[in-house]
């Protein structure tokens, strides 16, 4: 079992980027720099964890959601977030979101969302310089 900093609410997540793009309840947590989401309150296990190194998150606005943020790599579009998710099988998986959209039930709990995760963002320069450099080769290779 986890030992853990800071329990906020429950959240709706919205995964962009995943192969089924739909709203499933959540319960998050925020400790060591990391989201973890659960399935289920009485989960001892999260069902994904979102490490907050080198991301960023934005309010967004959602036609089908209300008080709606998103984790998201900046300068890095279409980069896949590092992440991992456990299947229902058990396996843990890499997830595939380029962007995680995160909808709080009232606009205070987005805003106070928001506030710990921009607390709890690092950067590390040396992903920041491999994120630069692939996007180099990968732009070369194109011309």
């Amino acid at each position: 079992m986890f030992g853990f900093g800071q329990v906020l609410s429950s959240l709706l997540l919205h995964c962009t980027g995943g192969r089924v793009k739909t709203w499933k309840r959540r319960w998050f947590i925020l400790t060591d720099n990391c989201l973890y989401y659960f399935e289920y309150t009485t989960d001892k296990e999260p069902r994904g964890i979102i490490p907050l190194e080198n991301l960023s998150i934005r309010e967004v606005e959602d036609s089908k959601k209300p008080n709606c943020f998103e984790l998201y790599i900046p300068d890095n579009k279409d980069q896949v977030i590092k992440a991992c998710k456990t299947e229902a099988d058990g396996r843990v998986v890499e997830g595939n979101h380029t962007v995680y959209r995160i909808s709080a039930p009232t606009p205070e709990e987005k805003e106070e969302w928001i506030k710990c995760i921009k607390a709890a963002i690092s950067r590390d320069p040396f992903y920041e310089m491999l994120a630069a450099r692939k996007k180099k080769v990968s732009s070369t290779k194109r011309h």
